[in-house]
């Protein structure tokens, strides 16, 4: 079968056929790829840059994808941390890492969007006891998993979703994904910092997919802008903040 395989962090993956992997594990089945994400995750893991690297070589590429098992039901899963990934013509998966998804459904759109879609729903299901009418704040809204965090705020009943970012076609498109209102970042830093704590100043979660000066700058304005509305009505705000 074919594969995509790395041998060197300095080039790109190659098309080359490898050995068919067998299952060794209890919970293990052989699965045919139908389609393989290809996620930031995913490049760092090929060029060998992620924290997560071991160095080791040959290597597969792919976190997870779409496939169908022996069986014939359709499946999207995730791999373990080994060198034999997703993008290849089959891989052995752990079959308590996958979940059924129904016949018809476009392996291509679910392989693309659940890894970004999933940094937001862990986020706010499992990192922090979000309630429906709460307000959420994404900052790199813009991007593909910020689009989706916007979608998935407004799904689990966010009140108010905000969208900062700095594509302006993108981020207007962010009202039909979901977000009340929403806010550049071009421009100086600060500024772009300080239009954010404006409008932002009562919300309860922040997600955060930009990190750095922005970040920094955000942090301080948001909180700033908090202690004035503590000071201004009675009671008090905690924002979590989710860097993810």
């Amino acid at each position: 079968m074919h594969a995509a395989v790395v041998r060197s962090f300095d080039t790109v993956p190659k098309c080359e056929s490898v050995e068919i992997p067998q299952p060794t594990g209890e919970h293990e089945e052989l699965i045919t790829v139908l389609a393989a994400g290809l996620h930031p995750r995913v490049r760092s893991q090929a060029d060998g840059s992620h924290y997560t690297s071991t160095g080791e070589l040959p290597l597969i590429p792919g976190i997870d994808g779409v496939g169908r098992l022996p069986n014939g039901s359709l499946v999207y899963f995730a791999v373990p941390e080994t060198a034999f990934g997703s993008m290849a013509e089959k891989t052995v998966i752990d079959l308590r890492h996958s979940l059924p998804i129904p016949e018809g459904a476009d392996p291509i759109q679910i392989a693309a969007a659940m890894n970004p879609a999933m940094s937001s729903w862990v986020a706010l299901r499992r990192r922090i006891n979000f309630q429906p009418g709460q307000q959420v704040l994404v900052l790199g809204a813009t991007g593909n998993s910020g689009q989706m965090a916007v979608r998935i705020a407004k799904l689990l009943g966010a009140s108010r979703v905000i969208g900062a970012g700095r594509d302006p076609q993108r981020l207007n498109e962010l009202y039909a994904l979901g977000a009340d209102e929403i806010v550049s970042l071009n421009g100086d830093p600060k500024e772009a910092a300080d239009r954010v704590a404006e409008v932002a100043s009562e919300v309860d979660v922040v997600i955060d997919y930009l990190w750095g000066k922005t970040a920094e700058l955000v942090i301080p304005s948001l909180l700033t802008s908090a202690l004035i509305e503590v000071a201004r009505y009675t009671g008090s705000k905690l924002v979590p903040w989710l860097v993810l």
